[in-house]
């Protein structure tokens, strides 16, 4: 009769377990954090959980999972002044991951789900570091030096969320300049652009005249060797190959008459 009581009990407390525990597992690349929801502390169990079935009381303690894989997220954009009142737009995309082991630390601090924490918490360190760098520059300064600018903001924010316990893979700005800029440097390469075709065709003009020169001067001195080569009997002998045959007449006094210098020919 003891052991059938033994036994009862024994069955009762695990229904009981049974009933008030459940399982949750924790996929890789993330972190599982154990949370206990009774009494005036709250905290954090100081064990990470690894991947893998966590078994917990459903009444007294939560499960939270935190990735720390890297993600990749697309922030709202937002609008920026530099230090002359110029109103710039970022539109930024951000790469980033929590550092390995720090989950507790994070919802420690923060007591969020980490899609929270993200766009949340971490969307405010983006803008205050756009905020704080773009403000120190004139919008000359951020236009022609605008490769330092987008490192020095990078450099702020990733210090910004290494003090969080994330870690900044990438940054991309979207950095767009105010209409006003946009315009003024539309213009200067319009500017630049007429002076070029200018330059081209002043190019263009030279060149052929430079060629019309070359040609006159060739012709010129073609003419010039034509002429030097032509010695009297050159000439008296083109004189005879273009001859038709043909005399020069005289008209004297109603009689006309043919003469020939033979003489001369044959010279």
């Amino acid at each position: 009769m003891r052991k059938i009581k033994s036994m009862c009990v024994f069955m009762l407390l695990m229904t009981a377990l049974f009933l008030t525990s459940c399982s949750e597992r924790i996929d890789a690349g993330s972190e599982g954090i154990l949370v206990n929801l009774y009494g005036s502390d709250k905290g954090v169990d100081d064990v990470s959980l690894v991947t893998g079935r966590v078994w917990y009381n459903p009444f007294t303690e939560e499960v939270y999972e935190y990735p720390t894989f890297v993600q990749t997220i697309d922030y709202p954009a937002f609008t920026i002044n530099a230090k002359d009142g110029s109103e710039f737009t970022v539109d930024p995309t951000v790469s980033l991951k929590m550092i390995d082991g720090n989950a507790p630390k994070v919802f420690k601090k923060y007591r969020k789900d980490l899609n929270d924490i993200i766009h949340g918490t971490l969307f405010n360190y983006v803008k205050d570091a756009f905020r704080i760098q773009l403000n120190k520059y004139t919008t000359d300064q951020i236009v022609s030096n605008r490769d330092m600018v987008e490192r020095a903001i990078e450099s702020q924010l990733s210090n910004a969320l290494a003090k969080e316990h994330f870690q900044l893979e990438q940054l991309t700005s979207g950095l767009k300049y105010p209409n006003s800029i946009v315009k003024a440097v539309n213009q200067k390469n319009k500017a630049i652009q007429e002076a070029q075709r200018a330059l081209n065709e002043v190019a263009v003009k030279k060149a052929e005249a430079e060629k019309m020169l070359v040609q006159a001067r060739a012709e010129r001195e073609a003419n010039e060797l034509k002429s030097a080569s032509l010695t009297p009997a050159i000439l008296k002998k083109m004189w005879i190959e273009k001859w038709n045959g043909s005399v020069p007449t005289v008209v004297t006094g109603g009689n006309t008459s043919t003469f020939l210098d033979l003489s001369k020919i044959q010279k």
